[in-house]
């Protein structure tokens, strides 16, 4: 971890902005990249950089319709990035919400089950916080093996408790 954060670091000091990544070469991304893997995701931040230059004027759209448009930008990264950055109510469901809800509930949820119930569930006044909160409770405490149920605070509203 300590590794990838100094390349992270030092990727963001080569490009600090958006402008900077979209006008930059191809290959200095991928060199400036190069320590952090997946260079599928190097590509695709530097295609959205050059679209949100291009056509967003270096601004990242504010709803998950829009967002999903870009390169890389699937569901989950969509509602993460509109309901942390811009305020939007919209709920993220990855596997550690998953797993908080479905334990919640008490069984296994579906994939469709499981961002219905994240939306039902969500604060409307800080989608962001919430969503940041259900992420951490099943990265740290609802975790897959060995849950710590009694640091739960949803513990009374667990069904597998």
């Amino acid at each position: 971890m300590a590794a990838v954060v100094e390349h992270y670091h030092r990727f963001l000091q080569r490009f600090p902005t958006i402008a900077r990544l979209a006008a930059a070469r191809e290959s200095s991304v991928l060199a400036a990249w190069s320590g952090l893997g997946y260079y599928r995701r190097a590509r695709r931040l530097h295609a959205t950089a050059k679209l949100l230059v291009q056509q967003h004027g270096g601004k990242f759209p504010r709803t998950t319709e829009r967002l999903r448009q870009l390169p890389g930008i699937g569901r989950y990264t969509a509602a993460a990035i509109a309901s942390i950055a811009f305020n939007q109510a919209v709920a993220v469901a990855d596997g550690n919400v998953e797993r908080v809800l479905g334990r919640v509930a008490g069984n296994k949820l579906g994939d469709g089950e499981t961002w219905q119930r994240a939306q039902e569930l969500l604060s409307r006044q800080r989608p962001g916080d919430f969503n940041q909160a259900m992420m951490e409770l099943g990265a740290t405490v609802c975790v897959p093996r060995q849950p710590r149920c009694a640091a739960r605070p949803v513990m009374k509203l667990c069904a597998t408790r």
